[in-house]
């Protein structure tokens, strides 16, 4: 009782809060907390083959169901003239162009279940076209139009361990015990999984039963048609012990007609994401050779079918590479890359050599946090892609080689074009740990003016081989409106700045980190805006635990908000969903063979030196860091007497703001713990 009088409590303060925020500036003036569900953002583009027509995903939140939802948009490239291909409380996506571009393939759930549905584009007639019992993905039309390729999953069925007698007629037995065998036996997001694995199918193109293509208790990567329309090409773990092997993948080749395999890739790592060219010769493919670190760049190959041999496209960029898509004649490949803190739209020739960047505004398809991100889709010539800023989501832009951007939407320009936002400033500062230069952010309140003294937020990034950048942010935005100078960093190991940047916490996070976020504090009061008694620190996930590792090593933070930590390094080994990967990838022993190195970068070690009240926030249905970590360090802490709480989300995996409501419990929880503890948003004392 007494935990659900303090969320009453909290959220109270922070209702209050708002309330006189608004009643001291003109209406609408800041973003307030329900303006999160009138955000939309663009995703997932797909060029027509002419390259004239986009086809994209517009998502929206749902404020009667709490979901987010999108719909299928289409946009003439040359007038910019936009039109709904569907529209409802749904979530329609995964679209695919026919070879023709006269029909468009979707997955959509506007049924009641995900399936496929064929629109014909002249005519605006659609039809669905599957009865399938689990959601489909990866749709390929084959070069003929006849054909559609998807990968779906597969239930598994294995004979039971034991049977029990049957139950008498009307008796209400307890239910059926479940027993669990496999590796991977929970993922966060989906909870509990029953044993499966995803196969290929082919249906054709005008509906009817489909048909699966592969066989055997692995799972299968996105099908891509050769050009004759014989065969499949998918990457996949087929080795006998590939649940133990987080990361390898190899290319394969399933002949339609014999379910023949042909393994294309051979190597130690993953070979993934293959796409083929125009004329069938070739295979481009994103891999590296595994060295079993905690983040490894994705380099760019081409693969020649003739030979068998390969080329990497990007040896010397020293940035991991997504989304390839060949151009138009074949001659070269379109991708995206993070550098500091921005998506970058790229090009570079088949043969290798110079990269050529197109673009370096990709991003705006996380909203929540200022994450990078973006998606990108190729054909005609042309480049379609996610481009945002500071102040605006994702919108649909394009751009070609030798030519400039063109932005072709503007969806949130009613809503954000009439709110004051806070400035967002990029910076750097020299980390005090070794003088390297760690890139950071600040965001000021609307109304900021420099004379005046602000609290400090300073919010950390998860991962944490992941980046923040100059994206606009809900999350930090609503800080900013409620007075807060915010501060967010990318401290070593961040993404975008290179190989060996992301190796300094090799074996090692927290570490350095702390001096490199630490510096940045010091940095922002040095400019004098900032009160240095009205300190305040929040994150998630890899922020949640430095957070938590903060607070062990300093009391200068007047609160703390650790959202979804690790608080135990070897607990969250043995309890994480992806427990393979991080027992082998992020530590070089297992916990029962160095407990001691664990035990040492773990913040419950040093839990006895904090004095900062502390709150701990998690999802109750987190699979990725339970909530039994921040369970830890919530009674460790009470066991000591210093102010905390526990907030749990009910229903909540480890993405808290997968649900907009819950994007704003973390944030006005936060705030309401700030506020208590002396963070109320007085818009800066003189």
């Amino acid at each position: 009782m007494r935990h659900a009088s303090l969320l009453v409590l909290l959220a109270g303060a922070v209702v209050a809060g708002s309330t006189a925020a608004r009643a001291e500036s003109p209406a609408g003036s800041t973003l307030q907390p329900l303006d999160v569900f009138q955000l939309a953002w663009a995703n997932n583009p797909q060029v027509a083959p002419d390259g004239k027509r986009v086809v994209y995903e517009r998502s929206f939140f749902d404020i009667t169901k709490d979901r987010k939802r999108s719909n299928l948009w289409l946009v003439n490239v040359d007038s910019g003239e936009q039109r709904p291909l569907t529209s409802g409380l749904v979530n329609d996506g995964g679209a695919a162009w026919s070879g023709d571009g006269r029909r468009l393939a979707y997955v959509s759930a506007s049924d009641g279940s995900a399936q496929i549905h064929v629109r014909w584009m002249d005519t605006g007639q659609a039809a669905r076209i599957t009865n399938l019992t689990e959601a489909p993905q990866g749709l390929a039309w084959s070069p003929d139009g006849k054909w559609m390729a998807f990968a779906m999953r597969v239930a598994a069925e294995e004979k039971p361990l034991a049977q029990l007698p049957p139950k008498p007629e009307g008796a209400e037995w307890a239910p059926p015990v479940k027993v669990i065998d496999r590796l991977i036996y929970r993922v966060d997001g989906a909870g509990y999984v029953d044993p499966g694995y995803t196969q290929l199918f082919v249906v054709a193109a005008d509906g009817g039963a489909p048909r699966q293509v592969t066989q055997g208790h692995f799972d299968a990567g996105a099908p891509v048609w050769t050009r004759d329309g014989k065969a499949l090409i998918f990457a996949s773990n087929r080795h006998a012990d590939w649940e133990y092997e987080a990361r390898e993948s190899d290319l394969y080749r399933v002949e339609l007609a014999s379910g023949a395999l042909t393994q294309l890739t051979t190597r130690k790592g993953p070979d993934t994401n293959p796409v083929l060219s125009p004329d069938g010769r070739q295979l481009a493919y994103l891999g590296f050779d595994d060295r079993q670190l905690g983040a490894q760049d994705f380099h760019l190959y081409v693969l020649d079918l003739a030979s068998g041999t390969s080329r990497d496209l990007t040896p010397s960029l020293d940035r991991s590479v997504s989304d390839p898509a060949w151009d138009g004649d074949g001659r070269g490949l379109y991708f995206s890359y993070e550098d500091a803190g921005r998506g970058m739209v790229a090009w570079v020739s088949a043969q290798g050599g110079r990269v050529e960047t197109l673009a370096n505004d990709l991003g705006g398809t996380s909203p929540g946090r200022p994450y990078t991100g973006g998606a990108l889709a190729a054909a005609g010539g042309r480049v379609a892609y996610t481009r945002d800023s500071e102040y605006r989501l994702a919108d649909l832009a394009v751009v070609s080689r030798g030519g400039k951007p063109r932005v072709l939407t503007d969806l949130n320009a009613n809503l954000l074009g009439h709110r004051a936002l806070g400035k967002v400033e990029s910076f750097t500062v020299k980390s005090s740990a070794d003088g390297r230069a760690i890139q950071a952010w600040l965001v000021t309140p609307p109304d900021f003016e420099a004379a005046k003294k602000y609290p400090l937020l300073l919010e950390i990034h998860g991962g944490p081989y992941a980046a923040y950048g100059p994206h606009f942010a809900p999350e930090t935005q609503l800080y900013a409106a409620a007075g807060y100078v915010v501060l967010y960093m990318n401290p070593r190991g961040s993404t975008g700045y290179g190989q060996a940047f992301q190796d300094l916490i090799q074996d090692a996070y927290p570490g350095q980190d702390y001096d490199d976020l630490m510096s940045g504090v010091d940095a922002v009061l040095a400019r004098g805006f900032v009160d240095p008694k009205r300190l305040y620190v929040t994150g998630g996930s890899g922020g949640g635990a430095l957070t938590a590792w903060i607070v062990g090593h300093t009391d200068r933070f007047r609160a703390a908000v650790s959202a979804k930590p690790v608080i135990n390094w070897a607990s969250f080994v043995l309890t994480s969903d992806f427990y393979p990967f991080f027992a082998k990838y992020w530590f070089a022993n297992p916990p029962w063979e160095k407990l001691d190195n664990y035990l040492a970068r773990s913040p419950i070690t040093y839990v006895g030196k904090v004095s900062t009240p502390t709150l701990l926030m998690v999802g109750e249905s987190d699979h990725r860091t339970p909530i039994t970590e921040a369970e830890q360090f919530y009674q460790a802490l009470k066991l000591r007497h210093v102010d905390t709480a526990l907030v749990r989300i009910p229903e909540a995996s480890h993405e808290i703001n997968r649900r907009p409501s819950n994007m704003l419990a973390q944030v006005l929880y936060t705030l309401g713990w700030f506020e208590r503890h002396g963070g109320k948003a007085d818009r800066g004392a003189p």
